[in-house]
This record gives structure tokens, C-alpha cells and sequence, in this order.
């Protein structure tokens, strides 16, 4: 860049007000060199004086910033944050409102069942009285909910690969989501060290380890991954280190290249294989 006023600068060719076009030219300028922008701003005409020019430099970076703010939150990682989380609010509300409707069905039919699916049973009978009538009817809400938690495990199971094939190959899709939400997004999630990923979700057994009232966490939710769950409790903490290690690999591949490395799940199916036989030695 030139010492010239009317050399490129940030603010070169926008319209005085227009912080929009100012946010882009935030967003796409760049200069190696120093220079006193505020009055080059004022020689060029965008502003009037530097205080007005400090008034649309605030103007511009809010929108630039407001900006960044939705084209994040509308990034493919951050909507599957969104769909697991409401999945599970989805499910854990219609869990504690069964338990209400078996309570309530219970007395007032002789042979009400248990649980989303008592639920379900409840929500197909004809009602009789107006507490029947209100009895079913919430019934039919836990249905409503089961059934909307049932549609957003379907969406993350279709769309969770194509955010990260290869988390998803590895943990599954809602387990995969899962980490990512647990994380921040796919991007956090790959920049954490692999001793992170492995007890993300046991956040409150690792806080009583650290004030001294627990043992140490060996997994959070990797726990439901088969190779922790169905290996052998004195061989779990070593399968979850191996998993946690090859999540971490397989999250950085699919943020910073996105491609599929069948090598990174064999070498996991060998280590894992390594730590089960130990059973048999």
C-alpha cells in the first residue's frame, strides 16, 4: 500500500453508511503496512471527521461480527448440535411425562402399562370421562414427543456423515453428534487432545476427582461405544484411550480434509482386537 490518501484502504470505493458494503470490505481487506486510516478516511470522503470515522469503524465490525455470528450458527456441525440436543430434550421429556400417565392411567383403567409405550397404549383408548379425556390426551403429547425424537435421530443418522464421515464411521452418527455437541463443534472437537475427548460428558465425575472426592474418570460418553461397553471392565480404561485416540485422529480429518481414511479404522479394529485378547492370555 502507497502513502497516497486515496491509495486501497478498507474503506476505499464504500458508500459513507453503507455497513454492510463496509462490513464486506472488513471482512476481504488486508494491508502489511501501517498508516493513519482515519485520516485517509477523512481525506477520502468517508467520513466527515475521525469521530465519525470511529462511529462507522464500531458500525461495520458489529455487522461484520452479527454476521459471522449466523453464518456460524448455520454451519452443517452447529445444526446437528441443535438436532441432538433437541433429540435429547425430546426423549427425556417424554420419559418424565410416561411416568406421569402410567401414575395418572393407572387410576383410571385396570390394565395401563409403563413407559413411552404404555404411553402409547394409553393415547389409543376411547375416553369416557373428562379426567379419562385429559389422561389421554397427555398421552398422546408423550407420543407426539417420542415420535419427534424417533424423526430427529433419523435426521442425524443421515446427515451426521457428510459433516464428519469419518467420526461418524467410527462412533456411529448420534454418538458422533454427540462429541461435536459435547465439544462446541467440529472444529473445537478436533482441536482437543485425545485425554479430553475421552471423558467429554463426565464433566461432573472429573470435577469431583480434581477437588478430591472421586476416582479419576476413565470415559464419558464414548462408555456407549461397544468397544469401551462390551470390553472387559479391567481392560476398559485401555479401549477407551485407544477409541478417544483414534476419535481425535478421525475429527481432525474430517475438519481439516474431509476424506476417508480406512487406515485410521483398521488400526483401531487391531488395537482394540490386542486388548480384548488379553482375556484369553
Amino acid at each position: 500500500m502507497t502513502d497516497e490518501p486515496t491509495a486501497s484502504a478498507w474503506f476505499q470505493d464504500v458508500t459513507p453508511g453503507d455497513a454492510d458494503a463496509a462490513r464486506d470490505a472488513i471482512d476481504d481487506g488486508g494491508t502489511t503496512d501501517p498508516a493513519d486510516w482515519p485520516a485517509r478516511a477523512v481525506a477520502s470522503g468517508f467520513a466527515a471527521d475521525e469521530a465519525t470515522y470511529y462511529d462507522r469503524l464500531h458500525e461495520a465490525t458489529v455487522t461484520a461480527t452479527r454476521a459471522a455470528v449466523r453464518e456460524r450458527e448455520r454451519a452443517d456441525d452447529q445444526q446437528l448440535i441443535h438436532c441432538i440436543r433437541a433429540m435429547d430434550d425430546a426423549e427425556r421429556t417424554a420419559n418424565e411425562l410416561a411416568e406421569r400417565v402410567a401414575e395418572w392411567a393407572g387410576a383410571l383403567f385396570d390394565d395401563a402399562d409403563t413407559g413411552v409405550a404404555g404411553a402409547r397404549s394409553v393415547a389409543e383408548r376411547d375416553a369416557e370421562t373428562a379426567a379419562e379425556r385429559r389422561a389421554v390426551s397427555l398421552a398422546e403429547r408423550v407420543v407426539d414427543l417420542a415420535d419427534e425424537a424417533d424423526d430427529l435421530r433419523a435426521y442425524i443418522e443421515r446427515a451426521a456423515p457428510a459433516v464428519a464421515p469419518n467420526l461418524c464411521r467410527m462412533a456411529g452418527p448420534v454418538l458422533a453428534a454427540r462429541l461435536i455437541a459435547l465439544a462446541g463443534g467440529l472444529d473445537t472437537l478436533a482441536k482437543k487432545p485425545s485425554g479430553t475427548v475421552q471423558v467429554l460428558g463426565a464433566e461432573d465425575a472429573l470435577f469431583a476427582h480434581l477437588s478430591g472426592r472421586a476416582p479419576s474418570p476413565k470415559h464419558g460418553v464414548i462408555y456407549t461405544h461397544d468397544y469401551v461397553r462390551n470390553t472387559r471392565p479391567a481392560d476398559r480404561g485401555s479401549a477407551a484411550r485407544a477409541l478417544a485416540g483414534k476419535l481425535t485422529i478421525a475429527a481432525r480429518i474430517d475438519h481439516y480434509a474431509g476424506d476417508i481414511r480406512p487406515s485410521v479404522h483398521e488400526e483401531l479394529d487391531e488395537r482394540i482386537a490386542t486388548i480384548r485378547a488379553r482375556a484369553d492370555q
